[in-house]
């Protein structure tokens, strides 16, 4: 005969309290930071990393990764995770763990002109993620947050002479300005039968795009009003993604998790507001329109949002808690349109490799610490000119700490990633070097715990 319990823990968040106040903060703060990369001109921009920064120091895999410390928003399947079981000769442990993951990036970006000394190098500071994961029951998980997915964010000067039959005629400056950018909240759940995981993700995807190109003569005996064009989008509608992962358990205390995930194509809806004027500054700088030579607004159309999808495994060893893992990733941007229109955009593909070690656990502080590696190549999904090839280098580390010391079931870490990324290479109009810092707060707590005595 056995004796079930159930016992609800002390409600644990007012230690987290000062901390999460602090993280909004100082994401409202960082939301205003620039950067400048003229590459996110095209598509949606830049796109940010899809994954969290736990796999973003393994190269970016996610396909197959599921722990109990950090949330795997690529791939809903791994939600199941949540809720844990753990037998021993007499007890029977089932819990679930409540996880609070947050993250920033720093970035720097160096931007070069192959086979010239020329180079520009920009700095920011931007919001990464934040997500809580909640286990439901056994095998069952609930997991919401918000995300950016991509960045506009470029300011270009252009300068040249512009020549008739008889030579030059007269010099003009042509500034391209580019902001915005896309943000996805989700909630979503998974849940697992047998040995096989399955999960959804559902949000809504929404964003803006403001681009504008200012023209203006420069000329010592004829005054020339200068020109604006500026097209001002918005668009949003639901969006999904789906996953699925299988465990199989080897010998020793070894799995092998394979993993599969990725959305369909999706139609946004969208408006668009279009506008030629000519202009002069005002004192302050501001803008001053003196005529408008065409306006239209709330037009509306379509923004289609492509097919991705990733396929790849996780190889792992419990007894020296070693995980090693492979994803490849197709994205079929070819499908994209913005308002009926197609960009300067292609299929992308990366392929990506890493790994998690940690050390025999001790008194050691090192000794409890995650270390992580990765790398990863593939091709970028703008394409200017000719294709642009990525290739990248990840480090990163798990770094316990303990907010409340009487709270004994917590587990907290700090989470750091170090990545270069390289954009490009000498075939190209421009290189970027990309350098990113990200740091994330894995913050969990036991929500219940379910005892079986024999």
């Amino acid at each position: 005969m056995q004796l079930a319990r159930l016992m609800m823990l002390k409600n644990s968040i007012s230690p987290y309290r000062n901390f999460v106040l602090f993280l909004f903060l100082l994401s409202s703060f960082i939301a205003t930071a620039q950067s400048n990369s003229p590459y996110s001109r095209y598509g949606l921009g830049d796109l940010v990393p899809t994954t969290n920064i736990t796999t973003r120091g393994m190269g970016g895999i996610s396909a197959g990764f599921s722990d109990w410390y950090s949330i795997n928003f690529n791939n809903p399947a791994s939600y199941a995770g949540f809720y844990a079981i753990k037998e021993t000769k007499s007890n029977k442990l089932q819990y679930g763990r409540v996880i609070f993951d947050a993250g920033i990036n720093l970035e720097n970006r160096t931007l070069i002109a192959p086979n010239t000394p020329q180079s520009f190098t920009s700095s920011d500071a931007i919001f990464s993620y934040i997500q809580v994961g909640i286990p439901l029951k056994k095998n069952w998980g609930l997991s919401f947050g918000l995300r950016p997915v991509s960045r506009i964010s470029y300011k270009i000067n252009k300068a040249e002479l512009l020549s008739g039959t008889s030579g030059p005629v007269d010099s003009i400056i042509t500034q391209f300005n580019g902001s915005g950018g896309a943000f996805l909240p989700t909630v979503g759940t998974g849940f697992s039968i047998g040995r096989l995981s399955a999960g959804v993700n559902m949000g809504y995807l929404f964003g803006r795009r403001e681009i504008s190109t200012r023209r203006a003569f420069i000329n010592d005996s004829v005054s020339y009003y200068a020109s604006n064009s500026a097209n001002n989008s918005s668009f949003g509608g639901l969006f999904f993604n789906a996953g699925l992962q299988y465990r199989i358990d080897l010998k020793n205390n070894k799995f092998l998790r394979l993993g599969l995930a990725g959305n369909w194509e999706q139609t946004l809806r969208g408006t668009r507001d279009v506008l030629r004027q000519t202009f002069t500054l005002g004192a302050s700088g501001e803008t001053l329109q003196i005529d408008s030579v065409f306006a239209q607004n709330d037009i509306a159309g379509e923004v289609v949002y492509p097919a991705s999808y990733t396929a790849g495994f996780l190889f792992g060893n419990e007894a020296k808690d070693l995980k090693f893992g492979v994803d490849y990733t197709t994205s079929k941007w070819s499908n994209y349109r913005y308002f009926g229109q197609k960009d300067s955009v292609q299929n992308s593909w990366k392929l990506a490799a890493g790994g998690q070690y940690r050390p025999k656990p001790g008194k050691g502080y090192f000794s409890n610490v995650a270390y992580r590696f990765g790398v990863s190549f593939g091709q970028d999904y703008i394409r200017v000119t000719d294709n642009l090839p990525t290739f990248g280098l990840s480090l990163g580390a798990a770094l316990p700490i303990r907010i409340n010391r009487t709270a004994l079931n917590q587990i907290n870490a700090v989470n750091v990633s170090f990545e270069f990324n390289k954009r490009g290479n000498q075939q190209n109009v421009l290189r970027e070097n990309i350098y990113r810092l990200s740091v994330g707060f894995n913050l969990t707590d036991l929500w219940f715990i379910k005892r079986k005595y024999d």
